[in-house]
This record gives structure tokens, sequence and C-alpha cells, in this order.
């Protein structure tokens, strides 16, 4: 039978390339257990062939389709919830008897080629689109160790086959554009070592590049509790020249994760004498450092490899094998790593990604993968996870510093993270590795957001000595500027800490932290069980914080902008809120405040920002409505806020997000209902160039400085002008980009808002464009316009 139609494959059928067939694991142990001479536990696999088979049969892919339909996944309780039905009903169908046959057949038969009758085997998910390679899918998928029976393999298989659609899995697909229905899986059935010690090896440092060493690390019991990072494993360097040890590193271990005698495994803990021994001998390290080495020159690259050393016979076996892509790629591309990398000798990288936030500290690392587990966060400890959202906010708020896999420099981590003034990495999967499948859960790390680096461990930074005279330092002084700069802010816990700051005022206060922070039910929800006041009460006292810490300067607080995924996250949202198939562009801002459906919750809004104003009596407080998409919708807003005794005057204003193209386009239709703007150039270049910056396959065409965002910008500043409207922007763009602060001051914005962590550098800035500005205007040697900026 041709192998594309096999249901089931042994090891010594399947070669490397057959991936689209078995997927990378089960191919790769096929391609050692033909063409390498290092040991292999011997097996079989299922095929990409079967797993449809199974689908087609049983009708899964109609049923899937469904329960998969206006999935939302940035919406963490539906994805869950989803993605629980999905896998229960794969577990709900029983296989197809002709399959279940061959697999109790081939593990008969797996018996008694290596002499064992009922062999305890290990079951291994292998993931077999060629297009989604295990590497990129690092521990989505399943392992099921220690296992025996035919029928029990069977029922392994088949949770193999489920555990396709875990939450993660779902989640990087669909962030990666890829079908559900495309992929496949393979499951590898392979005899199980005993492991009485295990680990993984590298052919190259994954953290330098430097390939002239086997890195090996190894702990007592099965290797599970090394890739998790559950306990710190013994480190051996072993020169790939000579296969002679060059360092070792035997670290403590109390606890491992052993086979039981009867089936699964437990973990149980490491006898004192034993915790603190050396897991490899030395001739068991050179024998690894061989096998590493015939491996790799075999494959002709860089190889990530896992073992085990069976407590039977101390017989080393190598249990898996693939290449090292990153490096291998980075050195092919640019030779070996150069020596002046050596300036850090003692500090071992474990990623980089962009520095979003600046500063160094350094803690201990908490991984969290699903937001159900934020309430297990602590203070002080280290934020490490795929991506934040609105209900990330208590655990972030907690941050020592914070690392994400996605996101760029405006993503919600970042934004919110400069706000509160925590150091934070993201993109750790654009720059190389994914820091949730990197970074092991419970270590020590360094932080250095500055250049955007985690480090291993906690290192000491050398103290200069301070002089014994006493040193008067001159106050820093910030120029006056005709451009306002005001800050974002959030948290109103901040508000003294960032008061002192040489800003005019808030340009952006997000209401939407009060919410998670301290109200964290929904408001609809709130009213049906008769506590409407604590909407009102708790919003205005978190608004009084913000404006009493900056008065007599202005605030502006922008209205609520939750998207109805997030609004589903708060207590009771489930009842009120829909599934919409793209939140960002559906039931938010202006659109909720006039819908029936809505309308009584933004009432409770607009009082709790008159009570601020009339009971407390700061009439520093202004507001702000956020993504309205026609001047019909102002209009109503607007009516509504007046019949709430939020009517427009003097000391009062109200201003409208411009973020979205109709905004800019029927700017002098607006005019009438708004005293000026604040422009959100994130939605804003989103919408004008139809690219989601939150989306790596698109994010690199996104760009706050394309011309067709500043002609929009130099637009709106002209149109609001001849109303005598103001124009402010509330975006990262101006504190990131110089030449784009240069841009808008040129262009006559009126005031810019950026985060706490650069409105000194903004104002300095801004100072020295508006001079430059008037020294061109007295030699009339400026520099011209290159562009037309007119629209």
């Amino acid at each position: 039978m041709e192998k594309e139609k096999a249901f089931l494959l042994w090891f010594d059928q399947l070669e490397r390339k057959d991936v689209a067939i078995a997927g990378g694991k089960s191919s790769s142990l096929g391609e050692l257990t033909s063409h390498v001479d290092v040991p292999v536990p011997y097996g079989f696999a299922t095929t990409a062939c079967a797993y449809r088979y199974f689908f087609e049969k049983t009708g899964l892919y109609e049923k899937i389709k469904t329960l998969i339909a206006g999935l939302d996944v940035d919406n963490s309780a539906q994805l869950r919830e989803v993605c629980a039905k999905v896998r229960q009903a794969i577990m709900d169908e029983e296989m197809p008897q002709d399959l279940q046959d061959l697999i109790a057949q081939a593990y008969e038969e797996l018996g008694e080629k290596v002499g064992q009758a009922d062999p305890f085997v290990a079951v291994r998910s292998s993931a077999t689109a060629e297009d989604l390679p295990d590497a990129s899918f690092a521990g989505q998928q399943d392992t099921y160790l220690n296992v025996k029976g035919a029928e029990t393999i069977v029922a392994k298989v088949k949770e193999c086959y489920a555990s396709c659609f875990t939450d993660r899995a779902v989640y990087y697909r669909e962030k990666q554009g890829f079908d559900h229905l495309d992929v496949a899986l393979s499951a590898a059935v392979q005899m199980m070592v005993f492991s009485k010690a295990a680990g993984v090896m590298f052919t190259v440092n994954v953290a330098t590049g430097d390939d002239k060493n086997i890195l090996i690390e190894g702990a007592w019991g099965l290797g599970e509790y090394v890739v998790q990072g559950t306990i710190t494993p013994d480190n051996y360097t072993v020169n790939k020249a000579t296969c002679e040890i060059v360092e070792k590193n035997v670290n403590a271990q109390d606890i491992k994760l052993i086979r039981k005698a009867d089936g699964d495994c437990e973990e149980v803990v490491v006898p004192l004498d034993e915790q603190n021994e050396q897991k490899l001998t030395d001739e068991q390290i050179k024998q690894l450092a061989e096998c590493a080495k015939k491996i790799e020159a075999h494959y002709g690259c860089y190889m990530d490899m896992e073992w085990g050393v069976d407590e039977r016979d101390n017989k080393v076996y190598i249990l898996q094998a693939r290449p090292e892509t990153v490096w291998s790629r980075r050195n092919k591309e640019n030779g070996a790593p150069k020596e002046e990398k050596k300036v850090t000798t003692d500090r071992k990288v474990i990623v980089k990604g962009l520095p979003a936030s600046p500063g160094n500290v350094a803690g201990r690392v908490h991984v969290i993968l699903d937001p159900s587990h934020i309430d297990e966060f602590k203070e002080g400890e280290i934020l490490v996870t795929e991506m934040t959202a609105p209900d990330w906010v208590p655990a972030m708020k907690k941050a020592k510093a914070i690392v994400t896999d996605s996101g760029g420099m405006t993503c919600h981590a970042s934004i919110v993270s400069r706000e509160l003034g925590i150091p934070c990495i993201v993109g750790t999967k654009s720059r190389g590795e994914a820091a949730t499948t990197t970074i092991p859960d419970g270590i020590d790390v360094t932080i250095d957001a500055t250049h955007g680096v985690v480090y291993e461990g906690i290192i000491e930074e050398p103290k200069a000595e301070q002089p014994a005279q006493q040193v008067v330092a001159a106050a820093e002084y910030f120029p006056p500027t005709g451009t306002k700069i005001y800050m974002n802010l959030g948290d109103p816990e901040l508000a003294e800490k960032y008061a002192a700051l040489p800003c005019d005022g808030i340009g952006l206060m997000r209401e939407e932290f009060i919410w998670t922070t301290y109200i964290h039910e929904h408001p609809l929800y709130l009213i049906k069980i008769g506590q409407p006041e604590k909407v009102v009460d708790q919003l205005a006292e978190g608004i009084r914080q913000v404006c009493q810490a900056m008065a007599p300067r202005p605030v502006t607080m922008r209205f609520s902008d939750f998207k109805s995924s997030e609004y589903r996250d708060l207590k009771g949202g489930d009842e009120f809120e829909p599934n919409e198939p793209s939140a960002l562009l559906g039931w938010r801002g202006a659109s909720r405040y006039y819908d029936p459906k809505y309308i009584e919750a933004f009432k409770l809004e607009c009082m709790a920002v008159r009570k601020v104003r009339e009971e407390f009596g700061l009439k520093n407080l202004n507001v702000m409505i956020p993504f309205c998409r026609n001047v019909e919708e102002c209009e109503k807003v607007t009516k509504i806020m007046a019949d709430c005794g939020l009517s427009r005057g003097k000391d009062f204003k109200v201003w409208l997000m411009a973020e979205i193209p109709s905004n800019i386009i029927l700017a002098d239709q607006f005019n009438k209902f708004v005293d000026g703007y604040s422009i959100g150039s994130n939605d804003l270049t989103m919408l004008v160039l139809g690219c989601d910056r939150d989306n790596d396959t698109v994010s690199h065409i996104y760009d706050e400085r394309n011309l067709a965002v500043r002609r929009a910008i130099r637009h709106l500043i002209e149109v609001a002008h001849k109303d005598g409207k103001t124009v402010s922007i509330c975006g990262q763009a101006p504190s990131v980009y110089p030449e784009f602060c240069e841009f808008l001051i040129k262009s006559g914005i009126d005031s810019m808002s950026v985060n706490p962590d650069t409105v000194k550098f903004t104002k300095k800035l801004a100072a020295q464009i508006e001079q430059r500005i008037m020294m061109d205007a007295l030699t009339g040697k400026g520099r011209q316009e290159v562009e037309d900026l007119n629209w």
C-alpha cells in the first residue's frame, strides 16, 4: 500500500520527508530508526490518512465546523468553552472498528518484535501539516506516558486527536490564518523507556548560537519535568570535536516524575542522598554527545533532542530529534557568532523581544497561558504570557515585569505597562523564540526591557562607588511649549505618582481600568440585581482620584470602549453580550450608548461624571466619545449626555476620538457637536490601511507614518481649526517617532497625549521642534516638505 493511503506505518517505514504523512515527530523517529546509528525505542505511527478517515467516517468535520463558527479567539471564555465542546465531540465518537483493529494488531506485533507481551508505550502527538510543524506549536498537543493494553492505546490515540483542539492550538492557528480543519494529527506509539534520568540536548548553544559545544540538560525521572520547566536540571557542556566534558553544573532536585508499575505516572520526592547527585555518569554524558554528533551529521543542521536512560539496563536512548531552526537559519545567514558577543559571557540569554517599556528588574517567572489562572499570579512575579487583554490588568499591576509572545509597540501589554511603569518586552516570537515555550515557569530571570533581553538567573550589576562629598543636583528644566503635552492614564492609583510630571493635564483617561480593577461586574448585570449605584460610586471614586491629583489641569476621560468580547469577561456579561465575528469592528463605543439594550448603563457613566463635577466640585473633568461612526451617532450620544445634565459649556468640553476615517471625512459636520478631537492613531492607522497591528502576518504594513494617515491627520486639523475646534493625539506615534512629532507640530496640532514614561522626552522634543520652526521662519532657509500632505 502507498504510504499516503496507509492508516499505520512502522518507524522503519518512515523518513523525515514524510512529515505530511505522519508529522514531524513521527517522521523524525522513522528517520532515526532507518538511517542513523543511534538507539531509538521502536514503534509505529498512525497517519494523517487515519485521522481524516476517523473524522470523515464519524461526521466530525461538519460538527466541528458548526461549533467553531463565529469563534472569537480573543474572547478567552468563549475560546475555552468552544474548544472544550470540540474535544468532547471528538471523544464522544467511537473510532471506526477497522481502525481500532489495525491499531490493536500493531500493538500486539510491537510486543512480539521486542519480546514483551502487552508492553508499556508512550503515545505522542505529531502534527502532520507541513506548514504547521510541531516546532511551531510546541506543547500544544498531548503526550501520554507509560500506557499499556490495546484498548487503552486506542483511547489515547483518540485523545491525541482531541488535543489538536486545545485552546492554545486553536488560538495560534486562528492568529496565523490556518484552517482548523486542514490540520491532521499522527500518533506515534513508541516503546516506553523506563527513565531513571532523562532530559534534552542541543548541538548549538540556543542562547548565543555558539556551535562548538553540545549542551545536555538532565534530571531524575521522566523528561517531562525538564521540558515543562518544573525542575532545574543539571547542565553538562561537551566539546563537540573531542567529546570531552567542558563543564558540569549539578543542581539539587527534590521531586521527580516516575512511571508507576501498573501504568500512568506520578510525582515523588527524590531521596535525600540523591538530590544533589550528578544525574548522568561521565560515560553516559559522552555517549549522548556521540549520538548528538551522529544525528547532526546526518541531518546537516543543528539539532534539538530528547533522551532517556533506562533503569533496567542503564542504556541511553534517543526519544526524539528535531532540527533547531532559529540558529540553523541565523548562523547560515550571518556566519558563526561574532566574538564581540562574548561581552555577555556571564549572561545566558533566554529570549529577545521588542523593548516596549524600559527598565531592568529581576525576579521569579510565572507563565500563564489561560486567563482563568490569573488569580494565581502573585505580587512581584514576572508575568510571561502569549498576550494580555483588559481583564489581565489586575495581574499586570502586581507584576514586576511583563514578557509576551506576540504584539508590537502599540499592543495592549505595551501601552498598559508603559503607563504602569512596568518593564515590558513583547513580540518574543517575532525575534526567534516564544517566551511561553522558552522560559520555564518558576525560574529566576533578569529582564532588560531597555534592550529587549531576558537573561537566565538574577544578575547583580556592579555599583559604582559614591563620592564622599555631597553632590547638589540641579532641578530638571522643561521649556514651555506652545503645543500642550498631555498624559495618558488609566489606573487612578497612579495619578498621585505621575502628577509631578511636566504635563499639561490628562489627555486620555481610560475608564476601562476602573471596570477591570475595581468593579469587575457588567453594568447591565448590576442594574438587573438592583445595584446600579455600584457603577456610579466606583467610577466616580476612580475619576475623582485622577482629577484631584491633576487639578487644576484638565482631565479628559474617555467613556467606556470595551469590545463585546471584553465586556463578556465581566461578571454577568455572558447574558448581555453578543458573540461577534469581529468584535474590534462591532458593538463598541458610541453605538452602545444610544442602543436601547445598553442606554441605561451609559446613563450610569454620565451620572458618575456629573457626581465628580458637581458633588466633588472637580470642574477640570471633561469627557470623550470613542468609536463614533457617523454624525447621527454623535448627535444621539450628546443629546443623552445633555439629558443627564452634561451639556457642553465654557467649563465642560466634549471631545471625539478621531479613529475612524469617517471622523476625518465628515469633520465639518462632527464639529457641530464637539469641542475638539483626539486622534486615536492606533485604530485610525488600522482602518486607513486595513491592517490589524496585532496580526503578525500583516503587522509589517502597519505604520502611523504612512502618507495616507498623515494626509488624514493634516486634513482633520485644518477642518477642525476652521470652526475653532482643537485637535490632540493620544496614540503612541509622537513619542516613538520624532519625525512624526515634527509633522504634527508643523501641521498645527494643539496638543499631544503620551504615556507617562515619555512625557519628559516629548516635552523637550516639542520645544526643540517649535524652536526650529521659529528659526526656519526667521532665516527662510528651513527644510521644505518633500511630500504633498494636502488631501
